[in-house]
């Protein structure tokens, strides 16, 4: 485990569960986003009816994560008094925890384990959707990519839960945070 994932995993230890507050879709890419209350995840590939779904399996942008407080931070910083997620083009939006905090560890949502590791920064879009400076505003705020571990249901209302990293065992590559 590198150095910043394993201070990403013990200031994570005590992180309280947030809560699921969104969901959407795109059937293609670039395409409009279909708002849904629940969807079923598939391991390895993505979100059922979403587009990244039928790409390579493994990548590390099978679902995208943004929260609510860091929606609110662009608002802030573009003066907008609110934002609509599909704006944003995500498919999650969770609120109430750190979403930073969540980089290398595993989460709960539902029946759903996901392991987001890189930041999504946001596209030249964002200016479009967002007026002017809309990708500046959104820079540090784009959320997380991450990949699904175990697929299965996850519905808003669902609680957010970081799951603890299991021990290293003998043997154990140092470059894996959990045992496969």
């Amino acid at each position: 485990m590198n150095s910043q994932a394993r201070l990403l995993d013990k200031l994570a230890q005590d992180l309280k569960p947030g809560r699921l507050e969104w969901i959407g879709l795109r059937s293609v890419h670039r395409g409009r986003i279909h708002v849904v209350k629940s969807a079923e995840a598939i391991a390895d590939r993505g979100l059922a009816g979403d587009h990244r779904s039928s790409k390579t399996p493994g990548s590390g942008r099978q679902v995208t994560l943004i929260s609510r407080e860091f929606i609110q931070q662009i608002c802030q910083h573009t003066g907008l008094a609110e934002i609509d997620p599909v704006l944003l083009r995500r498919n999650l939006v969770v609120s109430g925890l750190n979403l930073n905090l969540l980089r290398h560890q595993r989460v709960q949502i539902g029946e759903v384990v996901l392991e987001p590791a890189a930041l999504c920064h946001p596209c030249s879009r964002m200016n479009q959707n967002l007026g002017p400076g809309g990708a500046a505003a959104m820079y540090g705020y784009g959320g997380l990519c991450a990949r699904i571990v175990q697929g299965g249901r996850l519905a808003v209302g669902d609680a957010v839960v970081r799951l603890p990293r299991e021990p290293d065992r003998p043997g154990q590559s140092q470059g894996s945070l959990f045992a496969r």
